[in-house]
């Protein structure tokens, strides 16, 4: 309903009484600005529509078109009912702006003053589109029951906050989470195919803004992969049993066992085995290759065997003989092997005294004898007999030391004799002087000699 606003205020409340009982009736009985579009786009022109009806006189009455308070149009209100029109361009700082329509009754000329009548204000909304569709990010094939994420992304969208996005797979609408940034909009959701979408199929994404859609779309096939599933008659078989392995998938999926193909796609692949001690921790390998639309997809495979057979000692590791000496370090390497695990002991015949296997241990005398070595499991016992021979310290050291004594001993009488023997020959010498060489050489006696000696020195 239009509202009255005189501009001034007179003194007297007769006289307000008496000029509101005059003029009242010249007033307009209605304003209306004409419904605006729901959306309009940016950058084209706006016409806005004011109709008047009533208002006297009407040379007085002027019809405003406003923006929020800018004053667009002004305009005598000409014709009954009045129509007034103008047209503006848009822009986006118009989204969500109010326009308006006002009349201003000029009594001035009469000694009263102006009264206002104004519409009830219209809001607008503005919109712009991208001229590029939107980007749509989603997986070329997709397996029954499994889930993949699907986004769809548009920049360039305004206002992004009010446009609404659906995603669908087929007749599948998908659950989207919809996240604006400025203008760019992301709408994120999981596909996951049912069993009856099997085959090709479509993912929509369709954003709708001011009645304006834009859509993109992208195919993909929806398979079913069933498989390899890998068999064993017997996880865990005994040594000489059979065992059969066998491999399949579902239609239309060629399996490999081992590097041997199946008949046909569609058909299980299959070996048999008889189980020894070296099938123990052997494992099978299955391969699935399935063509979608010209891919090829693969999946493996593989499981192991369990061959359950009784203890064994490695003889190779484990010397029958054994020759130590008294107060050394050493090690007894034994090993033993089965499925499942057996206990290896080394008891001393006699005495039941265990060593350590595997381990460093302090050897002594004591260690000396005969042990018996046995693996035990619940598949039986393997026993094997190692012989410790260990050298005591002094048992070679007696003849030893009295053989190197007796030599010894030899040795000084045999220099005492040379010595004495040396000096005796020694002390019969004749002793000659260097000056005399052309004498003739006669024999002395020692005392001979003595009594000389004195003559030539004077």
């Amino acid at each position: 309903m239009a509202t009255i606003v005189p501009s001034v205020s007179w003194p007297g409340a007769c006289w307000t009484l008496l000029v509101c009982c005059l003029l009242t009736p010249g007033l307009p009985e209605r304003v209306e600005l004409a419904p605006l579009p729901s959306w309009q786009p940016v950058g084209q022109n706006l016409t806005l529509r004011c109709q008047v009806e009533g208002g006297s006189p009407r040379t007085s009455l002027t019809v405003v078109l406003l923006r929020r308070e800018e004053e667009l149009s002004r305009q005598p209100a000409v014709g009954e009912p009045a129509e007034v029109t103008a047209t503006v361009p848009t822009s986006r700082k118009d989204h969500g702006a109010h326009f308006s329509c006002r009349t201003e009754l000029d009594m001035k000329p009469q000694g009263l003053g102006v009264f206002w009548n104004t519409s009830a204000p219209r809001q607008l909304r503005t919109f712009a589109l991208p001229v590029t569709s939107p980007r749509l990010v989603a997986p070329r094939f997709l397996e029954v029951e499994k889930s993949w994420p699907v986004n769809c992304i548009l920049d360039g969208l305004f206002p992004a906050s009010e446009a609404r996005v659906y995603l669908a797979l087929g007749d599948q609408m998908l659950n989207a989470t919809v996240m604006n940034h400025g203008d760019m909009l992301t709408a994120t959701a999981t596909a996951t195919a049912r069993a009856d979408q099997e085959g090709a199929r479509e993912i929509v994404c369709i954003v709708i803004l001011g009645g304006e859609r834009l859509e993109a779309r992208e195919n993909l096939t929806v398979f079913s992969f069933l498989g390899p599933i890998l068999n064993l008659s017997e996880p865990s078989a005994p040594e000489g049993s059979t065992v059969t392995v066998s491999c399949m998938a579902g239609a239309r999926v060629q399996v490999t066992l081992d590097g041997v193909p199946a008949a046909a796609p569609g058909q299980p692949a299959q070996l048999q085995l008889n189980a020894t001690e070296s099938d123990d921790g052997r494992s099978f390998f299955c391969s699935a290759t399935l063509e979608v639309d010209g891919e090829f997809l693969y999946r493996n495979s593989s499981v192991q065997l369990r061959v359950l057979y009784g203890p064994k000692i490695d003889r190779a590791t484990c010397p029958q003989h054994l020759k130590w000496k008294d107060k050394t370090r050493h090690v007894l390497q034994c090993q033993a092997r089965g499925n499942p695990y057996p206990q290896l002991r080394c008891l001393k015949e006699g005495s039941n005294r265990e060593v350590p296997v595997g381990i460093p241990f302090f050897v002594n005398v004591t260690h000396n004898g005969t042990y018996q070595c046995q693996a035990s499991s619940s598949r039986g016992k393997y026993t094997l007999v190692v012989v410790m021979d260990i050298e005591a310290p002094n048992s070679h050291s007696v003849p030893v030391i009295l053989a190197v004594l007796v030599t010894l001993g030899v040795v000084a009488v045999v220099v005492a004799l040379i010595y004495v023997f040396r000096e005796h020959k020694r002390s019969g010498r004749y002793h000659v002087r260097e000056e005399s060489t052309s004498l003739p050489l006669t024999s002395m006696q020692p005392t001979e000699a003595m009594e000389e000696e004195p003559s030539r020195a004077a």
